[in-house]
């Protein structure tokens, strides 16, 4: 048999060595292994009473070695798609979930848990208890306790959910690669900036034609709905964006995946039955901070209650500012981000191009750093030498004080087999091995406009928040102190609460002493000039309100989509969207738009019933930083309590007693309110 990099133990994977071929033939060969070894220790702990590390340990050694060869594949699959990967990729899910399933049901395993609980609680330290309280909680929430054919029929659902997800998640990626639109005329293009129309020249060239190529990757989209004079051009582009995967617009019925997101809904809800929740929003929240659907529910519609009419107002300015000084009459979708952006200079004086020559990709990266070693007292060095999968990916060590503490990737740029969207996502966890301490790495993906022509690639004010985000993502995956998979790093933490540290960073590209970190203009290397600054902070909230009503706008569809609905039809879907939007948007919607088609968070990725988390955590995010501007925002103590009592800890204890031992004090909703500009606080 030839040789398998998959199944070789590395300490970074070995990217230059791996194929799609070895993929199958890595993953069977490790589950069954995994299957032998678990039932083995669920024999022995049957005999023998288990300990921690005759049971709990070997268990822990079992997962990491399926995850250490699984993530690369699944993070390849993300970012070098091709059709050989995906299919490998595809053929793996449904073994995956099957052992997943075969793991939560197994019921020596979980004799085996209780016993450990029963026997040795008094001598397990509280990371291992909370490990234990957790395992108890997933065998139940897998189905461990139901009879044969209801175990088998979750194992089925499960299997079913992985693969419609992933199916959901390529067709979006598919309808995006699918549509463009190639200009000869520089003219069509008025209003783009010079460094958007690079980047289009840049792919009509790589493509072999002429002129300018737009696509629906978001560096191409999102300059011409924001920039483009050409009000037809906003329009077609528009439509094929907000159409990507659905019934409507150019590409219509090609990658629908209203089919999917109805079986998917289908099958939430009959899980969520057998489990015995009445929802699959009940269901979802057994693993979270908040406590109900009532309760999320109600901490939306406050939120709702309070920015409605700022929005409303925010809304009105922008319709009357188009109607007098645009000549556009009735605002339409597809006219929002323009008009804003006309509106946004002629207050503000200020937009996102004017500020693209004082971030240099390279520069951001750089004061990104800085702020990170400042702040938790630990270095990043790049090691060029490690083994990466793409020219433009970097790897970085983090130490402190000359010792070896995390790694990370970093993958900053847009390119074709690449989806979507910003994200951080484990590489190798912390954890105790039998041949030491394995260190944590992290994979930090965004999809920013790449180089052009030997220049550095300029990032919006906008991009450097989202590459601030998800390193915050990373600090809590990287900085922890813990030494139990299950626990460590983001691991074990609830969904609502792990927003907060990659929100909390999003605030040092905001403040004179951040900014002074990474802003220097690329040519003349002059600081942001403090005019520059100052407008950027007064625009900070503009049109706060509406941008917090858009989050809700989407967190309660949701919610109510899997709390209201047992198993809809996408007319069904369509017809909550609508509903939602008419006493939540104050922006028109066209009838063809199908964002719910295309929306990976909730049928592709970890946030169904969760996507109120991002503004549940952006409560506890603001009143963290709150501490900052009380004592400093690179004050060294209240630094270290920040990485002390919420990124060391990972999962280890309860969201909410972590933000108490920070603050002090609960949570409080005033300085979210006072941070966004929101009057009604």
């Amino acid at each position: 048999m030839s040789r398998n990099p998959l199944l070789e133990s590395h300490e970074l994977p070995p990217f230059a060595e791996i194929r799609a071929e070895h993929v199958v033939p890595a993953v069977e060969t490790l589950l069954s292994e995994s299957r032998e070894a678990i039932d083995r220790l669920a024999q022995q702990a049957a005999s023998t009473p288990p300990t921690w590390e005759n049971f709990a340990a070997p268990l822990e050694a079992v997962n990491d070695r399926l995850s250490q060869a699984w993530s690369p594949v699944s993070h390849l699959n993300g970012t070098m798609n091709t059709p050989e990967l995906r299919e490998a990729y595809q053929a793996c899910l449904e073994q995956l979930s099957a052992f997943g399933t075969w793991v939560g049901q197994h019921e020596g395993l979980f004799h085996g848990w209780q016993a450990l609980k029963e026997k040795h609680w008094a001598q397990l330290d509280t990371a291992q208890q909370r490990t234990v309280d957790n395992a108890l909680r997933d065998f139940r929430l897998a189905g461990v306790d139901l009879p044969a054919d209801k175990k088998a029929r979750y194992g089925e659902i499960q299997s079913r959910l992985s693969t419609l997800s992933n199916q959901f998640s390529n067709n979006v990626l598919d309808a995006t690669q699918a549509w463009h639109k190639d200009i000869e005329n520089q003219n069509e293009l008025t209003g783009v900036p010079e460094s958007a129309l690079d980047t289009l020249k840049a792919a009509a060239e790589a493509k072999g034609v002429k002129g300018y190529r737009i696509t629906l990757d978001f560096p191409s989209f999102f300059p011409i709905v924001s920039y483009a004079d050409n009000r037809a051009l906003r329009r077609e582009v528009y439509t094929a964006f907000v159409t990507r995967a659905s019934d409507q617009g150019p590409d219509a019925g090609k990658f629908d995946n209203a089919p999917i997101l109805e079986e998917i809904l289908g099958l939430r809800h009959e899980v969520s039955e057998l489990l015995g929740f009445d929802t699959y929003a009940d269901y979802s929240l057994t693993t979270k901070m908040a406590d109900s659907p009532e309760q999320v529910l109600t901490f939306l519609n406050d939120l709702a209650y309070r920015a409605a009419p700022q929005a409303k107002e925010e809304f009105a300015e922008l319709s009357t500012y188009a109607r007098d000084e645009l000549e556009i009459d009735a605002l339409e979708p597809w006219d929002v981000a323009y008009v804003s952006e006309k509106l946004r200079e002629a207050r503000h004086a200020i937009s996102q191009e004017q500020l693209r020559p004082y971030f240099s990709a390279p520069r951001v990266v750089d004061g990104l750093f800085q702020v990170v070693e400042r702040l938790f007292g630990v270095q990043i060095k790049e090691d060029s030498a490690a083994p990466s999968y793409h020219s433009d990916v970097r790897f970085f060590r983090i130490t402190e004080q000359g010792n070896p503490i995390a790694g990370f990737y970093l993958d900053l740029y847009a390119r074709e087999g690449k989806r979507g969207g910003a994200w951080m996502a484990d590489c190798r966890v912390r954890r105790q091995t039998d041949d030491g301490l394995q260190l944590p790495v992290a994979f930090l993906t965004c999809n920013f406009t790449a180089p052009v022509g030997g220049k550095p690639a300029l990032l919006t004010h906008d991009e450097v928040t989202t590459l601030f985000h998800e390193f915050g993502h990373g600090l809590h995956h990287m900085l922890t102190k813990q030494q139990i998979a299950d626990v460590s790093g983001i691991n074990g933490v609830a969904w609502d609460a792990v927003e907060l540290p990659s929100q909390f960073m999003e605030n040092y590209c905001w403040e004179r002493e951040g900014l002074d970190l990474l802003a220097k203009h690329v040519e003349s290397d002059e600081p942001l000039p403090s005019e520059l600054l100052e407008r950027l902070q007064a625009a900070k909230n503009f049109q706060s309100a509406m941008g917090m009503v858009r989050q809700i706008e989407f967190s309660l569809f949701d919610l109510r989509l899997h709390h209201e609905l047992k198993a809809p039809s996408a007319n069904d879907v369509q017809a909550l969207i609508d509903e939602v939007r008419s006493t939540t948007s104050v922006v028109p919607v066209v009838a063809f738009n199908r964002f719910q088609n295309s929306f990976g968070h909730i049928f592709a990725g970890g946030y169904a019933a969760g996507y109120y988390s991002y503004k549940w955590a952006e409560v506890l995010s603001a009143d963290a930083w709150s501490a900052f501007e009380e004592a400093g925002i690179f004050d060294p103590e209240t630094g270290q309590r920040f990485r002390q009592e919420i990124l060391e800890q990972g999962g280890a204890r309860d969201a909410a007693e972590l933000f108490r031992s920070f603050r002090g004090r609960e949570p409080s909703v005033e300085p979210l309110l006072r941070h966004s500009g929101i009057r009604a606080a």
